[in-house]
């Protein structure tokens, strides 16, 4: 199997049902109610299968910024010696006894300064799996009402925190070829300004924009672009 057999692997393998039917989230609910309608309930992805032989959790930080859903990403420091340079949610490996929860949001305090108090979790994506580091990723996402005033990115593994609207992300989906490890991959890529989101966190992005595509037509994914 090569990479690019293995990346759609990856993608394909933690599918579920959504929760959510054509008619969208119920009106008149708040924000973070109409999240949770079209979100998987934490405890669903902790029972999904994805491939990977290592537990790793990450928190997908929703905000509003002038009326519009942000999404907060890290971008990882270059000297590290897994996904250095990449763009990423923050998040990583469980500890021993650790829930992946709980791993997603000590994660976001130490890598971007996010307190869990902050932080409501309103739900959760499909794992997804990393097909060279083999980490089975739980994403939980979290609303974020009143964001802190500057963001602390951890210095020995975030080069920067980065906000990017999901009609940004949305818009900016393509089928790339990009060379992984000296071999060429097609692979879904989402682009904002000088930003390239791929690999895992594209998978988790994409289930996102998915699932969330009835708050806002701005936010369809990639299907319902083309």
């Amino acid at each position: 199997m090569n990479d690019e057999q293995r990346e759609r692997e990856a993608e394909g393998a933690a599918q579920a049902p959504q929760r959510h039917d054509d008619r969208g989230p119920s009106p008149g609910l708040e924000l973070p109610e109409r999240l949770r309608e079209l979100l998987l309930a934490p405890e669903e992805t902790e029972r999904m299968f994805a491939p990977g032989s290592k537990e790793a959790a990450v928190l997908v930080p929703l905000l509003e910024r002038n009326g519009e859903l942000v999404a907060v990403f890290t971008r990882r420091a270059r000297h590290l010696p897994q996904h250095a340079g990449e763009i990423s949610f923050p998040g990583g490996r469980l500890r021993r006894g650790e829930s992946a929860l709980a791993a997603a949001l000590r994660e976001a305090e130490e890598e971007i300064g996010l307190a869990p108090a902050r932080v409501e979790v309103v739900g959760a994506l499909p794992p997804t799996g990393t097909i060279v580091t083999a980490f089975r990723v739980r994403p939980y996402v979290g609303w974020v009402a009143a964001p802190p005033a500057s963001w602390r990115p951890a210095a020995d593994e975030v080069e920067a925190v980065l906000e990017l609207p999901l009609r940004a992300l949305a818009a900016g989906f393509r089928l790339q070829r990009l060379v992984r490890l000296g071999v060429p991959i097609r692979t879904p890529t989402y682009t904002v300004d000088e930003h390239v989101v791929w690999g895992a966190t594209a998978r988790i992005v994409r289930a996102l924009l998915r699932r969330l595509t009835p708050l806002d037509s701005g936010t369809a994914g990639e299907d319902d672009a083309r």
